[in-house]
């Protein structure tokens, strides 16, 4: 009996092991099979804008770009194709608003793939005016009393510097990488909390230390997930194309370090973020946009070697799980925050093009995940 006992419990505890494994496990083939899903509905469904041009397309095309990265699915990449014709391959018209050229991500990424299909024209015109065409904005003109800079809300630190890199690394204009620091550096010393680690949607969330200071119920700063999403998000793709040799390059890793930790430290019970980051009870949900790019950036860190494994694929995991149950049968993404600049709740019903992008971002890359 002595000599049983020992491999009895041996074998109990490789068996408890196993199973604690197996259930954290993910199964590519329904990832694969959910981001097709979302992807159809969307394309079913397309967002009514003025423009399929506008950030709304853009952020949901740059989850369709990534979606191909990951499958090599010819369909994400149709979908691009069809997209961009339709389009004449045009940005949108406001040289001066970093929304209005996300667009081009997915236009560059189709580049990469097969050269010489898009028209690269509309995209280099405006860049060339976003970043060196004088602007009332550049100058100092503040018309809404939040505008200081080029880039004055987080969200732009998505929409337009991964762009900025691509078209750096296709043109061989290393010049363009200097602008992009420098004027993301603007909106950092502007909008980055230093003892939070988070960023402010734009200045007005900014605190002062006085009584007028805007601050949730709780007391707290008001940090909105989908905002600090944009940014981590838009990391992960900055850091991806960026040389490794680059000047600045340290300062976008040590960025994206701090925040990867502070996300991780705030994500609710359920695997999903709320969208004011620091006031989880003031609403009893969770919020599939912002949660969607926190997934797709923590598991960038894990697969590219930026975050420990084992202390982050849990979260990864986590939020995958609650990402999948909020779509529904059809394909359709729920639980989206609608379009704004500030924290609002979400429901099962409510959906965006850009949700549907978070959630492709976020199934690429759980689909590189070991």
């Amino acid at each position: 009996m002595k000599k049983l006992a020992l491999p009895f419990y041996a074998l109990l505890f490789l068996i408890t092991i196993s199973c604690k494994s197996t259930s954290t496990l993910i199964d590519n083939e329904k990832v694969e099979t959910a981001m097709l899903a979302a992807l159809k509905w969307q394309e079913a469904n397309p967002i009514k804008s003025s423009s399929f041009t506008d950030w709304t397309n853009g952020a949901y095309y740059t989850g369709v770009a990534k979606a191909h990265e990951s499958t090599n699915n010819p369909i994400y990449l149709k979908a691009i194709k069809d997209m961009g014709e339709r389009n004449e391959w045009k940005t949108w018209k406001r040289f001066y608003h970093a929304d209005d050229v996300v667009i081009s991500y997915s236009y560059l990424y189709l580049n990469e793939v097969e050269p010489d299909v898009i028209d690269i024209v509309p995209t280099a015109q405006f860049i060339s005016a976003h970043l060196n065409k004088p602007h009332e904005w550049k100058e100092g003109h503040d018309p809404d009393g939040y505008h200081h800079i080029l880039w004055w809300w987080c969200d732009a630190l998505f929409m337009a510097p991964p762009v900025l890199i691509k078209y750096s690394n296709l043109t061989g204009d290393k010049e363009i990488l200097e602008q992009t620091y420098n004027y993301y550096k603007e909106t950092y010393d502007l909008l980055f909390d230093q003892e939070e680690l988070l960023f402010a949607r734009d200045t007005r969330f900014v605190w002062d230390g006085d009584e007028d200071d805007l601050k949730e119920e709780n007391g707290k700063k008001i940090f909105w997930s989908r905002g600090n999403g944009w940014v981590l998000g838009g990391l992960a793709l900055i850091l991806e194309d960026l040389p490794e040799d680059a000047t600045h390059r340290t300062f976008y890793e040590e960025l994206y370090l701090k925040m990867a930790a502070k996300v991780k430290s705030i994500q609710d019970k359920d695997g999903l973020w709320r969208t004011s980051l620091l006031s989880p009870e003031s609403w009893d949900h969770g919020e599939v946009s912002g949660s969607g790019f926190f997934t797709f950036a923590l598991a960038w860190g894990i697969n590219n070697g930026m975050l420990d494994r084992k202390e982050y694929e849990p979260t990864v995991r986590k939020a995958w799980k609650a990402l999948a149950e909020c779509q529904k049968p059809d394909g359709k993404i729920g639980w989206v925050q609608n379009i704004g600049a500030k924290p609002d709740p979400a429901s099962a019903d409510s959906w965006q093009n850009y949700g549907t992008g978070a959630f492709l971002l976020a199934g690429s890359e759980i689909l590189k995940l070991k």
